[in-house]
């Protein structure tokens, strides 16, 4: 048997629990703080390799776009059925009037959100290539970012609304993509009860700002402490509980990828080593894009909506596992994670 697999023979939750949580998943309100950013995906057909260097020729075929890092985790939230309040910036630019336009016609609040004439929305551009009948695979991503910060206005524009929609939500969403509009200082600065952060590079730095949970994945573990996990089971035990000491925060979810998820708890088990959850479904993955957002996502409307942080981290994962079998930068919906929720139920029986 798998290590994870028999840390994981305590690790299992009341299914009913689950579905009557994701029944008042409609209930909640949900403010997501972030960077916000467009995901491409140009596909194209090989057809042939170059002369000029030894470079593949591609035919583009079609181009589509989905709203990506914290605009994927406010696609996520409206797909379960939450009433969800996104707080970023967007630029006036191609990009960010595909993401405004998308939110519009979802009926998402935008009152949230600002604009600025001189900021670039960030774009990432994945180039997909194939035979006519064969599978597209990535072979190019190209990231459009913006080379300077935030104007001290527009920051300023953004922590007041922050400010004032956060009071009014059920809980804190927090996508941190290292782009500006989500940072340490205006966490600290959200006067509320439940904030869940998902931070791509800077984890430590919200040590003290008062974030109740976080949902780093492996690497983002090991970059943030320089110390490789792998299969070693101790590091992970002891970077899951600096890292739950260090930030003050009552649990950490360390996604692992095909070995499933840590959970840690601040106060649980004694010793706070981890509580193991397998992997749901395949551990060969069809895209693993915004799955990330896809965790945190129902994480936070979970704990919102009266679960337990590990009952939380149980749907994260049934949702993660759902939405890593779709291509592109997808969701899961709420019809979904029933659905799942009711055959893993039935199996059980």
């Amino acid at each position: 048997m798998h290590k994870a697999n028999k840390r994981a023979l305590d690790a299992t939750v009341d299914l009913t629990r689950l579905l009557d949580i994701v029944a008042a998943f409609s209930k909640q309100t949900i403010c997501v703080v972030g960077d916000f950013v467009l995901d491409e995906f140009a596909s194209c057909e090989i057809s042939r390799v170059s002369r000029e260097a030894p470079v593949l020729i591609l035919r583009h075929r079609r181009t589509e776009a989905y709203p990506g890092g914290a605009a994927n985790a406010v696609n996520n939230l409206a797909d379960l059925g939450a009433r969800v309040v996104p707080v970023g910036v967007l630029g006036t630019d191609a990009g960010g009037r595909a993401l405004l336009d998308h939110f519009q016609r979802r009926r998402i609040n935008t009152s949230g959100i600002v604009t600025a004439r001189n900021w670039l929305t960030t774009t990432k551009t994945r180039f997909l290539a194939g035979w006519t009948h064969t599978t597209e695979q990535q072979v190019l991503r190209v990231d459009r970012e913006p080379n300077e910060t935030l104007a001290e206005k527009v920051q300023a524009a953004v922590e007041l609304k922050a400010r004032h929609l956060a009071k009014r939500a059920d809980a804190v969403l927090v996508s941190d993509y290292g782009l500006g509009a989500a940072t340490p200082e205006l966490v600290r600065k959200l006067s509320v009860k439940r904030i869940m952060l998902d931070s791509r590079y800077r984890l430590r730095e919200y040590a003290a700002a008062g974030v109740t949970a976080a949902t780093p994945n492996e690497p983002e573990l090991e970059a943030a402490y320089q110390v490789q996990i792998g299969n070693n089971m101790r590091n992970l035990d002891e970077l899951g509980s600096r890292a739950l000491h260090e930030l003050g925060v009552e649990a950490l979810v360390v996604t692992r990828g095909k070995d499933g998820m840590a959970v840690f708890q601040n106060g649980a088990r004694g010793n706070r080593r981890a509580r193991h959850i397998p992997i749901y479904g395949s551990d060969v993955p069809v895209d693993v894009t915004g799955a990330g957002d896809t965790v945190i996502a129902v994480f936070t409307l979970a704990v919102a909506a009266g679960a337990s942080y590990f009952e939380a981290a149980h749907l994260a994962n049934y949702a993660g596992g759902i939405v890593v079998m779709k291509r592109r930068t997808a969701t899961v919906t709420r019809a979904e994670l029933e659905s799942t929720l009711r055959r893993e139920a039935t199996a059980q029986r």
